[in-house]
């Protein structure tokens, strides 16, 4: 050890022409530190509100400013760097670098102005949406995460849906498009649309063995108090009312499911995946809420159907007497957000097991509500070739 230390003094000490190689290594060292130290002050810097608001203060700024996310009960804000830039440090870094490309075009005079910001604003949203669909929404989840939620504080549509959200580990951006940022024009949210329809519920007649119809998702529950939840009706779903008292219905969900799993979905017809109702598992084994009738085979899938009926009770809320209100809202709806980038299919072009696929490919560049989107969606199946004279 001792010759160890000897040869490697002598190795620091020895003159390398003016100064010693011991030296040149300490220099090199503390100026490795200097250059790590500038390095992360200066990425810190870039990483403020403050920063962010040096390109953006007459866009984005002034529309995030009094969002929740900026003044709340808590006083715990989410700013700028909080949801666009990644905690971990090579997905920073890499965030970083494409963010260079945005700075360089406020700079070069491509989106330097309200105006040239608005008319590139969808694909600027775009891309973040498709990074936050990438990464399952990671940004988000530092905050609201899954594992965190109480499901009891929530409503109770709210609940289901996101239950149903955690088990499918879900990315947030999917339904909560629009939260700080203004949406880029003509991807208006529709939520309009349900409302409008709410209205109208106020004049429903509840009448043993009519059909009434949802405008929204409804949650429907095992039992006349509504205190055991059986799962949610869909949208524009038809139900028959059984019995009533004062505050509730009873109503049949009937329809068809797959003979597989819990058989949770109850969809309207055989064959078809257009969906009337969710129930909880339990609910839907429970054979005092589920009753089941004939069984059939669908030739294309290989999969057995049963036809069902479900008996529950949910309260006089958001349930009309006819449907047609919601067709003409949602064809209204359809034709203004679904023509933004090209002319949409007429609703005949596609069956009704098609058309969820082509609508969730839609659904990136417009902005509807959850319900906004399901009444859309059930407007199409109902409306496609399957139903139509017009079929292609």
């Amino acid at each position: 050890m001792k010759a160890f230390l000897k040869k490697a003094w002598q190795t620091f000490s020895r003159p390398s022409v003016h100064i010693s190689l011991g030296v040149l290594t300490l220099g090199g060292f503390i100026a490795g530190i200097l250059f790590w130290g500038g390095f992360n002050t200066a990425l810190e810097a870039t990483n403020t509100e403050a920063f962010c608001v040096s390109c953006h203060a007459d866009n984005v700024a002034p529309e995030y400013a009094g969002t929740i996310h900026d003044k709340n009960r808590s006083g715990v804000r989410a700013t700028c760097p909080d949801c666009h830039v990644p905690h971990d440090w090579t997905a920073k870094i890499s965030r970083k670098i494409q963010a260079s490309k945005e700075v360089f075009a406020h700079v070069a005079g491509f989106i330097d102005t309200p105006e040239k910001f608005e008319d590139r604003r969808l694909t600027l949203a775009q891309h973040e949406w498709d990074r936050f669909s990438a990464n399952k929404s990671l940004e988000c989840r530092n905050c609201h995460d899954y594992d965190g939620m109480d499901f009891s504080k929530m409503s109770a549509t709210a609940r289901v849906q996101m239950k149903n959200a955690a088990e499918r580990d879900q990315s947030c951006v999917d339904c909560h498009k629009g939260i700080a940022h203004h949406l880029p024009k003509n991807m208006d949210s529709s939520g309009g649309l349900v409302s409008e329809l709410m209205q109208l519920a106020n004049q429903t007649r509840y009448r043993d063995g009519e059909t009434v119809y949802s405008v929204r998702y409804l949650p429907v529950y095992e039992d006349s108090a509504l205190t055991k939840e059986a799962g949610l009706l869909n949208p524009a779903s038809a139900v028959k009312i059984l019995s009533e008292n004062k505050d509730a219905v009873e109503v049949e969900i009937a329809g068809w499911r797959k003979d597989k799993g819990y058989g949770r979905v109850i969809q309207e017809d055989f064959g078809m995946n257009i969906a009337v109702a969710s129930l909880l598992k339990e609910s839907a084994q429970n054979d005092q809420i589920v009753s089941r009738y004939e069984e059939k085979v669908d030739e294309l899938t290989g999969l057995p159907w049963q036809r069902v009926t479900a008996t529950v009770w949910m309260p006089k809320d958001s349930l009309i007497n006819d449907i047609t209100p919601v067709w003409e809202k949602a064809r209204s709806a359809y034709t203004t957000n679904c023509s933004v980038c090209h002319t949409q299919p007429a609703e005949a072009h596609f069956d009704a097991n098609t058309w969820p696929g082509m609508f969730n490919g839609m659904l990136a560049f417009v902005n509807f509500d959850r319900d906004s989107e399901a009444l859309v969606l059930k407007y199409l199946q109902k409306h496609s070739s399957d139903f139509s004279k017009d079929a292609h």
